[in-house]
C-alpha cells in the first residue's frame, strides 16, 4: 500500500489493508507528519461524521519509507516512486508505473479542483517544474480526471505562478495579510472548481510564506 502523502483521504483507508497483512510505503517524513496531525484529523473528521464511523480509522505509518527515489520490482510490473521536497505538502510521493507509462501524482498534481497548499508555494512551484522530467503518457492526479501528460500541470503552474505573483506584489505595497488574501489569486476563480473554498487559505499560507523573503 502506498500512501502519496499524510493528508485523510489518502491515508484513513490504511486499516482496511493492514489485515491483510500490505506493506505500507510512504515518504520518509510521512511518519512524523501522521504522528503531528494525524490526531487532529481524526477529531475533526469524528465531529463531522461521527465516532461510529472514525474510530475505525487507524494511523498506520509506512513500514517502507522512501528518502529519494526508489524502484519496486513487482514480477511484471516496476513502479518507480519519488519524494519529493515540501511542496503541497512536507510528504509527497509519486509513483511511476513503467509498464503503462502512468504517473501517480499524489496532491502533486490538481485537475480541475483548485490546488490546495499546505507546504510551500515556492516548493510547489520548483517541483513542477521538475516533475516534466518523468516520463509518463498520463497522469492520475490527487483530485480530478486522468488527464495527458505533462500538459495536465499547466493550469495549476499558471495558478500558482498567479498566486504568488500576486501575493509578493500585496506584501510589496503594505497590504496586510486579511486584506490580501481578499484579492490574491482572485483572477483564477472562473477557471477552479471549489475556488472560493480554499483560495483564500491558498492566499494567506502564501503570504506567510512569501513575507519573509
Amino acid at each position: 500500500m502506498i500512501n502519496s502523502h499524510a493528508h485523510p483521504d489518502h491515508v484513513f483507508g490504511n486499516a482496511a489493508f493492514a489485515k491483510l497483512g500490505a506493506t505500507f510505503v510512504g515518504h520518509a517524513n510521512l511518519p512524523r507528519a501522521l504522528a503531528l496531525r494525524g490526531p487532529l484529523y481524526l477529531d475533526a473528521f469524528r465531529r463531522i461524521m461521527g465516532p461510529q464511523l472514525i474510530d475505525e480509522v487507524k494511523l498506520i505509518a509506512p513500514t517502507l519509507m522512501v528518502e529519494r527515489d526508489m524502484r519496486l520490482d513487482l514480477g511484471r510490473r516496476t513502479l518507480t516512486l519519488k519524494a519529493w521536497r515540501t511542496a503541497h505538502s512536507d510528504s509527497d510521493l509519486t509513483v511511476l508505473d513503467e509498464l503503462t507509462g502512468t504517473l501517480f501524482a499524489g496532491d502533486l498534481v490538481f485537475v480541475r479542483h483548485v490546488p490546495v497548499l499546505d507546504g510551500s508555494i515556492r516548493g510547489w512551484l520548483a517541483a513542477l517544474d521538475e516533475l516534466p522530467e518523468i516520463r509518463a503518457r498520463r497522469v492520475v492526479p490527487g483530485h480530478g480526471p486522468v488527464a495527458a501528460w505533462p500538459d495536465a500541470i499547466a493550469d495549476e503552474r499558471r495558478y500558482l505562478q498567479r498566486l504568488t505573483q500576486d501575493t509578493r506584489t500585496l506584501i510589496a505595497q503594505g497590504v496586510p495579510l486579511a486584506a490580501a488574501v481578499q484579492t490574491a489569486g482572485a483572477t483564477e476563480k472562473l477557471q477552479w472548481q471549489l475556488f472560493e473554498e480554499y483560495n483564500t487559505r491558498n492566499a494567506t499560507a502564501a503570504y506567510s510564506e512569501l513575507e519573509w523573503e
